[in-house]
């Protein structure tokens, strides 16, 4: 009984400490370029779209897929940079535990 109050313990520690990493990744932000950095994207650390910004010299231009394309390229870029970062913290609050695969925290 006494490992089971301490492995209770250890499981209150760290739901503690997701919820404090929830948070942090609230608020990091990750940036995605493409073009050359013509068109860059900000994303926070929960992959949601908080910036966009695209070089005026796109607008001199009549292909608008072009700039579609540089969108989607600069957001792609910036969601995998989410996604490494949210593994990195992850690691940090796990300590390196090895999942199964196909099981991700949080649930």
């Amino acid at each position: 009984m006494k490992n089971l109050g301490k492995m209770m313990k250890q499981a209150q520690e760290m739901q503690g400490k997701m919820a404090e990493m929830q948070a942090a990744l609230e608020k990091a932000e990750c940036v995605g370029e493409s073009g050359a950095g013509l068109v860059s994207v900000t994303l926070n650390g929960k992959g949601n779209m908080k910036g966009l910004k695209i070089d005026p010299s796109l607008f001199n231009s009549d292909d608008a897929e072009v700039v579609e394309d540089l969108i989607i390229a600069a957001f792609n870029d910036a969601k995998s940079k989410v996604e490494v970062h949210s593994q990195s913290e992850m690691a940090k609050i796990t300590g390196g535990l090895q999942l199964p695969e196909g099981f991700t925290l949080p649930f």
